[in-house]
């Protein structure tokens, strides 16, 4: 086996930290980029990111900085950790400091606003990538669990079999296991939908309900993410998958999930506005959710769900109001959309 390569996380977040972590700490130089110098500052001094991960050490392996230009340098591996309407912005600027041969894993689970694109798209369109160059990273992976080095596990989607192996020997670690996948479309779509079903999830919390309305919301997010995933050309087996169900049971019941926070709130009859500026980091559920259910009405796929939670959050829809509205609609198969009927 040869020398792995450089890596560069672009995103100094709290999942782009964890995630340079693994590397790091496995021997593989990695080279973390923040947005704010004081932050990059604070990783190279003190081994620690007060602003996202502040109970955890970093490995004294891992370098930051603040300027793109040195995290890209030499890197033979670039990873995209930049929210979504920041995403296209950063790696414009990323491009041409890519070294030409390198692939580039986006980490990011959501849909850019007013193009409705994936952020692989982004970076095809962006950096004119051939195919084999793209990727993206997704499964149940919470930040704070991972540095805590509890077992975990992600998928990392390529329609190249060989960039799909090289990256897996990459970011495979003791306590970190990495299984590959050729579905790009499968493993994105579900990424950004779980988080505007955990919205949903949470509001159920919220609002008090219990273990049958949760279960409920996780298998009927399932069938959403599985139904227009298919329609949109992905493999409707990778919903069943790490990316898919896997992440999807994590983002709806963990207490650390970003997006379940936000809808526990709304279900409790906070605001929006009050819930965000009272977070530090962004909940991907939010912004998502216009854009993914536009991509839905042009596709023809029904995602009440997904319909709802927009509803909520854009159209001051009371969250009482989903309840009376999901379970007053008509009756349906429960495999409409995926089954032969």
């Amino acid at each position: 086996m040869g020398v792995d390569p450089k890596v560069a996380v672009i995103g100094a977040g709290s999942w782009g930290t964890a995630f340079a972590c693994i590397t790091a700490e496995k021997g593989v130089e990695t080279t973390l980029w923040a947005r704010r110098a004081e932050l990059a500052d604070e990783i190279n001094e003190r081994h620690v990111n007060s602003s996202y991960l502040a109970d955890f050490e970093l490995p004294p392996t891992l370098t930051a900085t603040s300027d793109l230009e040195r995290a890209l340098g030499g890197a033979g591996v670039v990873v995209m950790a930049v929210p979504s309407h920041a995403f296209r912005d950063v790696f414009r600027e990323a491009v041409p400091l890519i070294d030409g041969d390198a692939p580039v894993v986006s980490l990011t689970k959501g849909i850019e606003q007013d193009t409705r694109a994936r952020m692989t798209q982004v970076m095809v369109e962006e950096g004119h990538l051939a195919p084999w160059r793209v990727a993206c990273a997704s499964g149940p992976n919470l930040a704070k669990e991972v540095m805590q080095r509890m077992p975990s596990a992600t998928v990392v989607a390529c329609s190249d079999d060989a960039t799909a192996d090289m990256l897996q020997g990459v970011f495979m670690a003791k306590h970190f296991r990495v299984y590959t996948n050729d579905d790009i479309i499968g493993c994105e779509l579900s990424g950004a939908m779980k988080n505007v079903i955990a919205i949903a999830a949470g509001i159920a919390d919220g609002m008090g309900f219990g273990d049958n309305s949760r279960a409920t919301l996780v298998t009927r997010g399932l069938a959403e993410m599985a139904r227009l995933g298919a329609k949109l050309g992905a493999n409707p087996l990778t919903f069943a998958g790490l990316a898919g169900m896997g992440d999807l049971v994590a983002t709806c019941i963990s207490p650390l999930s970003r997006n379940r926070h936000v809808g526990e709130q709304l279900g409790r009859g906070h605001s929006l506005e009050e819930i965000t500026g009272e977070m530090h980091m962004v909940a991907e559920g939010v912004k998502t959710s216009r854009p993914i259910n536009m991509i839905a009405e042009e596709a023809g796929v029904e995602i009440p769900l997904c319909e709802h939670v927009a509803k909520v959050v854009h159209e001051g829809m009371a969250p009482a109001d989903i309840v009376t509205a999901l379970m007053g609609r008509s009756p349906k198969r429960e495999l409409q959309g995926l089954d032969r009927g």
